[in-house]
């Protein structure tokens, strides 16, 4: 019998090939500006350097409406692969960037909701738990619901995302 040790996917570059992506990001926030939003620049800044495009950024409010109204053109585009929002998933009242997915008949993909709650969990403790972060599938593409802090969208997309778009593209073409 052979040893079969699986490589884990912080060892690999990208899971599914080395193809470069056309993101989105969404910013969701009453709060900021699209000249002041950290988080939402990192995000831009992260997917570039893992080699991929962003194909459009907007920052919009805390709404449904507003998000639902920029986030449906851009998921009907060719070019747009995968689409990231920053902001909206707690628990207040105002946070409806979860219920705007969900509202556009988005598929709530388990998996990696749980893990990034499980990674954040070594980062900030229990406060993890209060995170409605997720992934859905609205237009057949993936639409990854982070919250709105830099720790949060620095360990969502290096220890999750950017490992294993390719590959999550790639079965969704399939």
């Amino acid at each position: 019998m052979t040893d079969t040790a699986v490589t884990p996917a912080s060892g690999r570059h990208h899971l599914g090939g080395s193809r470069a992506l056309g993101f989105v990001v969404l910013s969701v926030s009453d709060t900021h500006t699209e000249d002041d939003d950290p988080s939402g620049h990192l995000a831009r800044d992260l997917i570039q350097q893992g080699g991929h495009k962003v194909v459009h950024y907007a920052l919009v409010a805390n709404s449904i409406a507003d998000a639902r109204e920029q986030l449906t053109p851009w998921l009907k585009e060719h070019a747009v692969e995968v689409a990231v929002t920053v902001g909206g998933t707690g628990v207040s009242s105002r946070d409806l960037t979860v219920t705007a997915l969900e509202s556009m008949g988005g598929k709530r993909i388990d998996g990696f909701g749980e893990l990034y709650r499980s990674v954040s969990f070594q980062e900030v403790g229990p406060l993890a738990i209060i995170s409605r972060a997720g992934l859905y599938l609205v237009e057949g593409k993936p639409v990854f619901a982070l919250p709105g802090s830099e720790r949060a969208v620095r360990t969502a997309l290096e220890k999750l995302i950017l490992p294993a778009a390719i590959h999550l593209v790639e079965e969704l073409e399939r």
